[in-house]
Formats: structure tokens, sequence, C-alpha cells
């Protein structure tokens, strides 16, 4: 029964990702990043881990997809009705992300096997915090850092002109 859910959530989570990416209108592919979302936390709920499940709706549906909304919203009067959004960059980035897909697709079929030692279970968010702000503390602020730069930028954006 497990499988058949995760099936269907990572097919809703594709689908919705689609949208995302394919979508002419950019409110529209916000709020289906929204319901991606929401299917990666189901699949955290699957594999039992409900605290990740909670961030994920929290943090990312909370706050960033709601401040990506604003940042849209306060933007839009930045290029006026009506014009073509093309982007000649369409067949490198395909390349790319067909090179992504290969490699992704030749680690699942050999297997991904961990270089040491299995690493300790988080059992408590106690542990997921102390690994946080101990062996992941780059990652964690590369992050903060890029959240917040993303902060001024949409600001910067928004702004009236004086």
């Amino acid at each position: 029964m497990t499988t058949a859910f995760f099936f269907l959530f990572a097919g809703f989570v594709l689908a919705a990702a689609l949208v995302v990416v394919l979508g002419r209108n950019l409110v529209h592919s916000a709020i289906a990043l929204i319901f991606t979302f929401f299917g990666v936390a189901a699949l955290y709920v699957l594999l039992d881990a409900e605290f990740l499940a909670a961030v994920q709706v929290l943090l990312y549906i909370g706050g960033i997809t709601i401040l990506l909304l604003f940042a849209i919203m306060l933007t839009s009067r930045l290029s006026p009705r009506g014009m073509e959004i093309f982007n000649e960059q369409v067949l490198p980035a395909a390349l790319i992300t067909g090179g992504i897909l290969v490699a992704l697709l030749y680690a699942a079929w050999q297997g991904i096997r961990p270089a040491g030692p299995p690493p300790a279970p988080l059992d408590s968010t106690t542990s997921l915090g102390t690994l946080f702000l101990t062996s992941h503390v780059l990652p964690f602020e590369v992050a903060s850092v890029l959240l917040l730069v993303a902060m001024v930028g949409a600001i910067l954006l928004a702004r009236k002109d004086r």
C-alpha cells in the first residue's frame, strides 16, 4: 500500500513540477510550486520524516513561496503587458538537463553505495539540529545567505524609483 501511495505522490509531484516549468503565467507556476511542495511533504511523511514534512510545509510553502508570489505581484509592473517572453537558451538547458538525467539514471542503475560507514540515525530533532550546526553548517549558512540575497533583490526590484 505504501508503494502505491509513493507512486501516486511522485506522479503528483512530477505533474505539478511540469506545470511550474512549462506554465506561461508566473502566478499559476507559483501556485503549482505550492502543490509541488505539498507533494514532497507527503513523500516525507511516507518516509517517516514528519519533522521534515512540517518544515517543508511551514518554511517552503508558508515562507518562500509566499515571498515569491509577493515578488511576482510587486514586479509585474516592470514588464509591459503582451510582451513575448522567449528564452534563446532552451537548447543548452535541454542538453544540460539531459546530461543530468543520464547521470542520475546511471547512478540509480548502479545503486548508490555509501563511501564510509553508515550515518547515525536521526531519531530526534535535537540530533537533526546538532547535525545542521556541526558537520552541515556550511550548506546551511549558504542557503540562508542565498535566501537573504533573493529577498534583498526582490525588495530592490519592487521599490519605487525616486
